[in-house]
């Protein structure tokens, strides 16, 4: 099968307009087999959940287009002396003003409506980095768990071969008076147990494709097995490399863009301080002597920048929250990176030691138990005893590795990169 965790894969951000590549070996797969890779193309191409990214991203930049736009212009008719009494009546007094008035925005408005803006595009690419990396974290760990039922599926059909030749040699003992009939019932009620339980592993594994498929939007799964090794960990980097990875992760430089984002802000709310300045350019026309005057019109807001001192108190102690929510953030992940990191490791050694010492021994155990038992020198017991703890040894060899890889998963998703080198 293939190594999901092999040494030449990479990772790389791309979201929408990129493609984001997990540390899996892309290779061509059988028919009717996914592999990790098909499972994250397919997940970048139609999760729905990723594609709601696309409609936030043009929403932003159309706040963007609209800060980049200056004051518009007003056009206004305004008549005086109309539909009066005695010389006023009628439109023989009237007066008409035809104007043209703006706003001159004082205090750099515009670009500070940019600046904000743009920070505020930045969060959202952080955003969705992070996003992203979180559902393929999600894919993968479903991924892995998938893989682990399908060794157990392995360890299950193990299981109900061995007994089966239990049964038919206790069977064949009973026949010659060397067994009661007692054994034999108990044989072939651990047939029919271990026939149970494997069928429940098969339930499960259908469970398990309806799981992935929905990553890519399906409801019914397209493939019949997964393709990959989940015996396979690869030598990992040392702690301190990751955790200055983490540093730089999107989940912590998002901190970083909402800083820079609440620095925009803050100078936004302090270009308010300056009123706008009010113009208005017109001409009237006074019917009654058919004469015409120009107008002209000029106002600024009073104490702008007293009224607005609340504002500018309220995004800066935002902005200074950001910083502590970052520390905050840093440490916690620093623990999940340290707790993935341990387990990962002590999952490890547990598979190394009972792939290498303690399997083999109970393999022999149960020959020699088998051997003994058919001379007669070991009870049934015996045999049912050896092989309890060899299926028991190897349930823990796949659950530590799965545990293992699991764990690998999260500090992928926390470092942004490949663990294994």
């Amino acid at each position: 099968m293939l190594n999901i965790f092999s040494k030449k894969y990479r990772i790389a951000f791309v979201i929408l307009s990129c493609l984001i590549v997990l540390p899996f070996r892309i290779q061509a797969e059988p028919q009717q087999t996914l592999t990790l890779d098909k499972a994250i193309e397919r997940t970048l191409a139609q999760n729905p959940q990723l594609h709601q990214f696309t409609f936030t991203r043009q929403a932003i930049l159309g706040q963007r287009e609209t800060s980049a736009l200056k004051p518009g212009y007003e056009l206004g008719l305004e008549m005086e002396n109309i539909g009066g009494s005695g010389a006023l009546k009628g439109l023989d007094a009237a007066e008409a003003t035809l104007s043209l008035s703006s706003v001159i925005e004082m205090g750099d408005k515009q670009a500070s409506r940019i600046s904000v803006a743009e920070a505020n595009l930045n969060v959202f690419e952080l955003t969705r980095q992070a996003q992203t990396l979180d559902v393929l974290g999600q894919l993968t760990s479903a991924f892995i768990r998938g893989l682990t039922t399908q060794e157990q599926l392995n360890l299950s059909t193990e299981a109900l071969k061995l007994s089966e030749a239990l049964h038919k040699k206790v069977s064949e003992r009973a026949q010659r008076g060397a067994a009661s009939d007692a054994e034999v019932m108990r044989a072939r009620a651990m047939v029919t147990q271990s026939g149970i339980r494997r069928s429940n592993i098969l339930k499960k594994i259908e469970q398990q494709k309806i799981t992935l498929s929905r990553y890519w939007g399906e409801t019914q799964p397209v493939f019949s097995s997964l393709q990959g090794d989940l015996f396979v960990f690869g030598r990992e980097q040392p702690y301190e490399a990751l955790f200055e990875k983490v540093k730089q992760s999107p989940a912590i430089n998002v901190f970083a863009s909402e800083q820079r984002l609440k620095d925009a802000e803050l100078r936004l709310t302090k270009s308010q301080n300056s009123g706008d300045l009010s113009w208005q350019f017109g001409a009237r026309h006074f019917e009654e002597t058919a004469d015409t005057a120009i107008t002209l019109g000029v106002s600024i807001p009073l104490f702008s920048k007293s009224r607005n001192a609340g504002e500018v108190k309220r995004v800066l102690a935002e902005r200074n929250a950001v910083a502590y929510k970052q520390t905050d953030a840093l440490l916690n992940l620093h623990e999940q990176l340290y707790k993935a990191y341990s387990r990962r490791q002590q999952n490890i050694d547990v598979y190394r030691q009972l792939k290498i010492s303690v399997i083999p021994d109970l393999e022999k155990a149960l020959t020699l138990t088998r051997a003994a038992y058919d001379r007669g020198r070991l009870k049934y017991q015996d045999w049912i005893a050896a092989q309890q703890e060899l299926l028991s040894a190897k349930q823990q060899m796949i659950e530590s590795a799965s545990s293992a890889l699991l764990n690998q998963t999260i500090i992928e998703q926390l470092t942004a990169e490949p663990l294994t080198i």
